[in-house]
């Protein structure tokens, strides 16, 4: 039996995937949670095998709730349940820890293959994903700006381009004003881009932001 917590802000996807998963005799949803806080009491008393995660929520936001469900709990596989592409976000959250990535519109039954595949400690990968990796192989493609970004950049441009001011995201990163002033220059340089309102807007058009 595999247990599952879903993160999702949303009470009817929430629901809807609790009874798609109730039809899957291995599958048990162990626990519901509606924000990152929440989601953090349930790997701090080990409740899931498996932790299905939105990148899009109130407060804390699923890139952030990534890095701390895998600060605490390395070895619980958090597989991304997103409304974004997944070829915006599906690579950055791979190398933050993600153990899979599939976006809202799939087909119900990959997110149950995803859940075994991950449960048993392998990464899941959808086809079109390891199309455009091998595809990068073969000829690579110059990389996104945002691509270029680290761990932390990709947290702060995220922050930035919604609006957060630096010293809010120094309270919820636990970090000093001045050293997220300098995360914010690294991520224009890299960038190339001027002001907020440029993160903004490249964010919204490459389908980072809502």
């Amino acid at each position: 039996m595999i247990r599952i917590a879903i993160v999702d802000d949303h009470p009817l996807v929430r629901a809807g995937l609790r009874q798609y998963f109730s039809d899957h005799v291995d599958l048990r949803v162990a626990a519901e949670c509606g924000c990152a806080r929440e989601a953090m009491d349930v790997v701090r008393q080990e409740l899931a095998d498996v932790l299905l995660l939105d990148i899009a929520m109130p407060g804390t936001s699923g890139v952030d709730a990534l890095q701390a469900i895998k600060a605490r709990a390395p070895q619980l596989p958090v597989l991304i349940l997103s409304g974004f592409a997944e070829e915006h976000y599906a690579l950055p959250m791979l190398r933050q820890g993600a153990a899979g990535y599939l976006a809202k519109d799939c087909d119900p039954e990959d997110i149950v293959r995803a859940i075994r595949t991950v449960a048993l400690g392998r990464r899941y990968i959808t086809p079109g994903m390891a199309e455009r990796m091998a595809d990068q192989l073969a000829s690579p493609a110059p990389r996104a700006e945002h691509e270029l970004l680290s761990e932390r950049e990709f947290q702060v441009f995220l922050r930035l381009a919604k609006g957060e001011t630096l010293g809010r995201m120094a309270d919820s990163m636990a970090l000093s004003v001045k050293t997220v002033s300098t995360y914010r220059t690294r991520v224009m340089e890299k960038m190339g881009l001027v002001s907020n309102s440029d993160l903004t807007y490249y964010a919204l058009k490459n389908g980072l932001i809502q």
